[in-house]
């Protein structure tokens, strides 16, 4: 039975959407159990009875706070996600999932985990949506600074992920640009094209406007390009919903109109939504590590551990390594 070690502390709501998340994921799949970190005399008091034999506990009252220096975790030993990344590393737990600071959090499993043998930087991944499902994005924030070796590398973490994860038999790899043309963009990504060529399912440049579109499975780009994309997206879509809403609510036509298609709109929605993909992982460390959005709700904390789940049933660190060492 897989064991994920839950950060119950970390989020910006603190422990209910977190515990209601865990509950939310045990009573829909029953083949996994969760160690809760955190203020145990808090969190046993909202656990159902029946469920209580699929949920250890460790204590503790110390929270990470997300205005703190992400380094400053390593000597926050009585944390909370000190404490859940420990349980993964002494083999307590098979995954760690948290939704608190996301640079202690991948500060402390790059450090106490380690990293993939021939990884140099690990990479944070997130799925968002396409209009033919899901897409993968690295990095999207973990190095703001890289070099084209750490690009590849990416490429290699990324369709690994999409082969053992998402399911993907042959997933298609392109390298974020201003451009198509293999002559376009700046200095990393002309370097970078000429090392992910070689890659058998490498198609090309893509432009930001073809990201969604479904032409790839798996985009690759530095932290600081792919931290940007990710916040306009998220913010593309917040505004889409509030100005669909205003726009419903000035014509009784429209309103018509919803109730009609009220159905599909709902379909959209949980396509659009964020918490539909639950959280990052990290790729490129030893063991699973989930990185949850600190707003993160009870939907996405559930799904952030169906995540974990899938990771940490896969072989996907053993073919990041494999594939690393054949294309050096």
């Amino acid at each position: 039975m897989i064991r994920v070690a839950v950060d119950a502390m970390g989020g910006d709501f603190s422990y209910p959407p977190i515990l209601q998340g865990c509950i939310d994921a045990l009573k829909e799949k029953k083949d996994f159990s969760i160690i809760l970190v955190g203020d145990e005399e808090a969190l046993r008091k909202g656990i159902p009875s029946n469920l209580l034999d699929r949920i250890s506990f460790v204590d503790t009252k110390d929270v990470f706070l997300m205005e703190e220096n992400s380094t400053d975790v390593l000597k926050r030993k009585e944390s909370s996600i000190y404490k859940a990344v420990e349980l993964v590393r002494n083999k307590q737990a098979d995954a760690v999932v948290s939704a608190g600071h996301s640079g202690a959090t991948m500060s402390l499993a790059t450090i106490r985990l380690g990293r993939v043998k021939g990884v140099d930087r690990p990479a944070i991944a997130t799925l968002m949506p396409s209009v033919t499902g899901r897409i993968l994005v690295l990095d999207v924030g973990a190095n703001v600074d890289c070099e084209s070796e750490n690009l590849l590398q990416f490429a290699i973490m990324g369709e690994a992920y999409a082969k053992e994860v998402m399911g993907i038999k042959e997933p298609k790899i392109g390298l974020l640009s201003n451009g198509e043309e293999d002559c376009k963009g700046n200095k990393l990504t002309k370097e970078s094209h000429k090392l992910l060529k070689n890659m058998k399912n490498f198609v090309g440049n893509i432009e930001g406007g073809h990201i969604f579109s479904g032409e790839c499975d798996v985009v690759v780009c530095d932290g600081f390009t792919g931290n940007i994309l990710l916040k306009t997206a998220e913010g593309t879509v917040g505004i889409f919903t509030k100005l669909l809403r205003s726009e419903i609510s000035q014509s009784n036509f429209a309103k018509l109109g919803y109730i009609l298609s009220k159905k599909a709109f709902k379909s959209l929605k949980r396509h659009l939504d964020y918490d539909q993909y639950g959280g990052a992982p990290l790729l490129g460390v030893n063991q699973c590590t989930i990185i949850s959005h600190g707003k993160s709700n009870e939907i996405a904390i559930k799904n952030a551990i169906f995540q974990a789940l899938k990771f940490a049933k896969s072989n996907i660190n053993e073919n990041i390594e494999n594939e690393i060492k054949s294309m050096y």
